[in-house]
């Protein structure tokens, strides 16, 4: 597990262009990891629309699309059936590519949170920086 881990958190968006969806569910999962949350997996199939449960200050349902073109409205309206089912208080769907008009009229209307392709980037970045600068400051500190 350790390894898959150390290989998850070196992945970079061209990396997630190649995963298959499973592959994609795993990253996920690592990364909201090292971002503080408890993570559960959803079954494969039968996962009432969630692929991740994210445990933190609040309960929040994920939908993981590792897609070649664009997400459409049915992913939206998977993830606020997930909510409803999960008792969550968020529900996002997360991305490598771009949502449709569609997908995001009805997330604006129903509280969807939709993470495209750059906010997903730039989440990746922000936890590498932030990993990065942790490791700098615990060398240094050693250091003294």
């Amino acid at each position: 597990m350790k390894q898959l881990e150390e290989k998850m958190t070196k992945a970079g968006i061209r990396e997630i262009d190649v995963m298959t969806g499973e592959e994609f569910e795993d990253y996920l999962a690592v990364l909201f990891k090292r971002y503080g949350y408890q993570v559960e997996m959803t079954p494969g199939s039968n996962d009432f629309g969630a692929d991740l449960i994210l445990e933190g200050s609040e309960r929040i349902v994920v939908q993981a699309k590792r897609y070649r073109r664009t997400v459409g409205i049915k992913a939206v309206q998977e993830i606020h059936s997930a909510k409803l089912y999960y008792h969550a208080q968020e529900a996002w769907v997360i991305t490598n590519n771009y949502f449709s008009a569609n997908a995001i009229e009805l997330a604006v209307s129903t509280g969807i949170r939709l993470i495209d392709r750059e906010e997903l980037l730039d989440m990746i970045l922000t936890l590498s920086k932030s990993e990065s600068a942790e490791t700098r400051t615990s060398r240094y500190a050693r250091k003294g």
